[in-house]
């Protein structure tokens, strides 16, 4: 765990470069067979350019740096809004910001973006820190 106080920020590529495999590996490990994430028929014939990452890798990537800040086993509540689609290539950045610590918990403000500063997630945590 790292030392938080309000004002403080942690900002880290939490994802480079992903790929469809990892999309698929995803896929496996959640049991989220949507062709839309992995058959780029399908995406297409939905009005997409493609596949695109399932919104809970987006979560899950951004949560695990996230637990990495707060410390294992410290997080109360995590909360996220997907707000873009993530694409094949795409390289995934999070900035954690702490908003307030009261009483031993800090809130935090969740952003990821991709590689052309496009939000992609925005939310909130909360995690024992005392």
């Amino acid at each position: 765990m790292i030392p938080v106080q309000p004002g403080q920020e942690f900002t880290a590529v939490v994802a480079e470069n992903l790929d469809r495999t990892r999309f698929v590996m995803y896929a496996a490990a959640s049991g989220d067979f949507h062709p839309v994430h992995h058959d780029d028929t399908v995406a297409v014939g939905m009005g997409f350019p493609h596949v695109f990452a399932h919104g809970m890798l987006t979560m899950g990537v951004t949560g695990r740096f996230l637990e990495e800040v707060v410390g294992r086993g410290t997080l109360l509540s995590y909360g996220a809004r997907l707000i873009a689609q993530v694409w094949p290539g795409d390289t995934l950045t999070a900035t954690l910001t702490v908003e307030s610590v009261d009483d031993g918990v800090a809130t935090l403000r969740v952003r990821t973006v991709n590689q052309d500063g496009v939000d992609v997630l925005e939310g909130t945590a909360t995690a024992r820190i005392g």
